[in-house]
């Protein structure tokens, strides 16, 4: 990692590809990942971690299935939401979204259960920058 001041907007200018994060920076055990988001991402959960999203520019929604039911939280820019360790979810962006996020080191993009997945979503534990 870089120990140089890290511009998101050059961050996120420097790919293209959809639903496919990128590494900016490290904290502790904690990756700081940040994407290019458009349609629908996949129903994932994640066991044992919570994931932070910050909308950067955009607006997200995500679908969330819990023990309450299922409901949907909307995310315009400057928003943040936490989604709950162990609670199924699925980002969308209709309109198109540029999101940070913020998970330990590691965690995969479609969680530990998840849906098939669409050749449009990378699996991945995030990708260098640059």
């Amino acid at each position: 990692m870089s120990s140089a001041p890290i511009a998101l907007a050059d961050a996120l200018a420097s790919f293209d590809a959809l639903w496919s994060p990128r590494i900016v920076t490290r904290v502790n055990d904690y990756d700081v990942r940040v994407a290019k988001v458009e349609g629908d991402h996949i129903w994932h959960v994640h066991e044992d971690t919570d994931e932070f999203f910050l909308v950067l520019d955009g607006e997200l929604s995500i679908g969330l299935r819990d023990s309450g039911g299922e409901r949907s939280v909307s995310l315009p820019k400057g928003s943040v939401f936490t989604v709950p360790r162990g609670v199924e979810h699925r980002p969308s962006a209709p309109g198109g979204a540029k999101i940070l996020m913020f998970e330990p080191s590691g965690t995969s993009t479609v969680g530990d259960r998840h849906d098939d997945v669409p050749a449009h979503v990378d699996v991945t534990v995030g990708r260098p920058l640059g």
